[in-house]
């Protein structure tokens, strides 16, 4: 094979598995100036860098990933790509955490069609894995919540005087702004707490208040 080996990498920026997936791919034979870092979050997934390789892949080059989770995000993302690599752009992908994902062997229509059952078998195993997690963790949140476990922040106790003051404010008598430094509060958090606080009262402040 006389074409190019690359190496992609992704990696969130939460991740510190870039160095793992590099040490792989130099282990491979990958060349330093041939391997692409990209790094995304999880709510971005545009791949630039990516979209620029894959497109200049042509029929003897080898595009290797530490798994076949680096090439999408979910099942059918994953086939896509993987189609596309091997179908349109007639390029290799070798896949290192998957022997069997190797597809420089058996260029063959046999050998392209077991690689095609496998790499559906193994996406649509993890894509089942991922939803089977969600869905447990959806359930333990429930079941939770059920038992009276609350979530996020633990409220903080309003500062000595707050309903003095909050009272104050409501009927006119202080700013919200003054009120906030008296209570040593910053003047959103005041008016958040203040206006809860008027509520609770089922009472609501009159117009023209203070801010």
């Amino acid at each position: 094979m006389d074409g190019n080996t690359y190496g992609y990498i992704r990696v969130s920026t939460r991740e510190q598995n870039e160095a793992r997936q590099l040490a792989a791919m130099r282990e491979f034979g990958v060349l330093e100036e041939n391997i692409v870092t990209e790094k995304l979050s999880g709510k971005n997934f545009n791949r630039p860098l990516y979209q620029r390789l894959v497109k200049g892949l042509g029929m003897e080059d080898v595009l290797v990933v530490k798994s076949i989770d680096r090439l999408g995000r979910n099942y059918e993302e994953i086939l896509e790509q993987w189609a596309y690599i091997t179908k349109e752009r007639k390029a290799s992908i070798v896949v290192l955490d998957m022997p069997l994902l190797d597809t420089r062997q058996g260029r063959d229509l046999i050998g392209t069609l077991i690689a095609d059952i496998v790499l559906q078998l193994l996406s649509y195993v993890a894509q089942t894995e991922r939803e089977n997690i969600r869905q447990r963790q959806a359930e333990g949140i429930a079941a939770a919540k059920a038992r009276g476990v609350r979530f996020g922040r633990e409220r903080l106790t309003p500062p000595s005087g707050f309903r003095n003051m909050a009272q104050l404010w409501r009927e006119g008598g202080i700013s919200a702004s003054t009120a906030a430094e008296k209570l040593n509060m910053s003047r959103d958090t005041f008016l958040r707490r203040a206006r809860e606080y008027c509520a609770s009262l089922e009472t609501v402040p009159k117009g023209g208040l203070k801010t």
